[in-house]
């Protein structure tokens, strides 16, 4: 483990350069303690071995009952936000990478299998809020995400959703539904332009 660690930091150095490569691994370490303090901070509610949560990242507990479980080597980038609620039960597996403004939303159920990566401004929710004046306030549902997915950019990932192992999600795609292993889905839309000077008004141009 130690000579592996002693040639990556090597190759890092001579490929990155030197300063810069401690730099970047003083991140890593700055991110490991934040995850530490996180994890201390609500001590009967996260299980975790050793991951990183970096600059801006946080996780929220608002329930005793609520439980976070996040497996070895996860990372997770700046300006992220882990939040669990109620009976919420959120799984991440081992080496998932999370990117920069991802939003997850947990009050009742979301896994997030192994090796899985998530792109910059993601949001996941396993619940919506219920418009109607009756009935509870939160509809609530649950997000699986299967093993080494690829989550792209912007993706919006609502509750309900099933995604299948070795998936592809397209940037800025609105995910509901099953997704079969293997797949690549992708939202297709279509740009539609009208001339505001041949429209009556304003109007008619929306």
């Amino acid at each position: 483990m130690i000579k592996k660690l002693t040639s990556t930091l090597i190759k890092n150095s001579r490929s990155r350069g030197g300063y810069l490569t401690l730099l970047m691994n003083l991140s890593h370490a700055w991110g490991i303690l934040r995850a530490l303090f996180y994890k201390l901070l609500y001590l009967r509610n996260i299980q975790s071995t050793i991951f990183s949560l970096q600059s801006n990242s946080r996780l929220e507990v608002y329930n005793k009952k609520a439980k976070i479980q996040i497996g070895k080597f996860v990372f997770i980038r700046k300006n992220a936000s882990l939040r669990v609620d109620q009976k919420g039960e959120l799984s991440i597996g081992d080496k998932v990478f999370l990117n920069d403004n991802c939003n997850i939303n947990c009050v009742n159920k979301i896994t997030i299998g192994e090796k899985t990566k998530i792109a910059s401004g993601v949001s996941i929710n396993d619940h919506d809020h219920n418009f109607k004046t009756e009935g509870n306030h939160l509809l609530v549902g649950e997000v699986h995400i299967g093993k080494n997915v690829w989550i792209g950019s912007n993706v919006v990932i609502l509750k309900d959703t099933f995604i299948g192992d070795h998936s592809v999600i397209a940037a800025g795609s609105v995910v509901k539904g099953h997704v079969p292993e293997n797949t690549v889905f992708i939202n297709k839309r279509e740009n539609e332009y009208k001339n505001i000077h041949k429209s009556t008004g304003m109007r008619d141009a929306l």
